[in-house]
């Protein structure tokens, strides 16, 4: 995908949007250009599409994305040196930034955070994809940490799965509440079912929806978005 393809609030600064870029486009599974770009549409979708900080969050969130964990931690990191560095980007609130990237590790906004509400739900909205594009996402998610034993990383992935079930809600926002939980409902629990069968130690323990299973078997393997 092209750069000018995708919207980018910092006209003045192309430099930091092809270096962001490369780094979605590094041999990724899912966490990619292409996962960029339906973040970003997202947002638009729900009307947040012209906010400066959401969309250069969404831009950071998962600029580091690798087998050590803590990536959101890191990315937030990169997003306040790169922003700020040689000198604070005009019209920008590099913390707010920062911490919006910070909320996708959870994906729990308080209800008065419209922005972590939309920024959230635009990265979670994959889990409402058509099955193809989901069964894609899924496969993705497993190719980006190949280095993760099966066992693990079915046990972690089936413990975040759990815990998004057992929400009231997936979604923030009405609009994607309305629009995308029946659809992404359907998958999560679909998907429970395809893993809980494989799992000869039977149910999975609650998992902290911060982390899923890494190398330890903890980490961010599991995380849905």
């Amino acid at each position: 995908m092209r750069a000018e393809e995708l919207p980018w609030p910092l006209p003045e600064r192309p430099d930091l949007r092809d270096r962001l870029l490369a780094a979605y486009g590094r041999d990724r599974g899912y966490h990619d250009v292409r996962h960029l770009a339906e973040v970003l549409a997202r947002l638009d979708e729900l009307g947040a599409g012209e906010d400066t900080d959401v969309v250069l969050a969404a831009w950071f969130h998962d600029a580091v994305y690798d087998e050590m964990g803590d990536n959101e931690e890191r990315s937030a990191r990169l997003a306040e040196l790169a922003l700020t560095q040689p000198e604070e980007v005009e019209g920008v609130d590099v913390a707010e930034v920062a911490r919006l990237v910070r909320l996708t590790a959870t994906h729990r906004a308080e209800p008065a955070d419209r922005r972590g509400a939309v920024l959230c739900d635009a990265d979670l909205g994959i889990l409402a994809a058509e099955p193809e594009r989901y069964a894609e996402y899924v496969a993705g998610v497993r190719r980006d940490h190949a280095g993760v034993p099966e066992a693990d990383f079915r046990t972690g992935r089936l413990a975040v799965l759990r815990d998004l079930a057992d929400r009231e809600h997936l979604f923030h926002t009405e609009q994607a509440r309305l629009v995308w939980e029946p659809r992404a409902r359907a998958n999560v629990l679909a998907e429970i079912d395809r893993l809980a069968p494989d799992l000869l130690s039977g149910p999975a323990g609650r998992a902290d929806p911060s982390s899923g299973p890494g190398a330890a078997p903890s980490g961010d393997a599991a995380r849905p978005g």
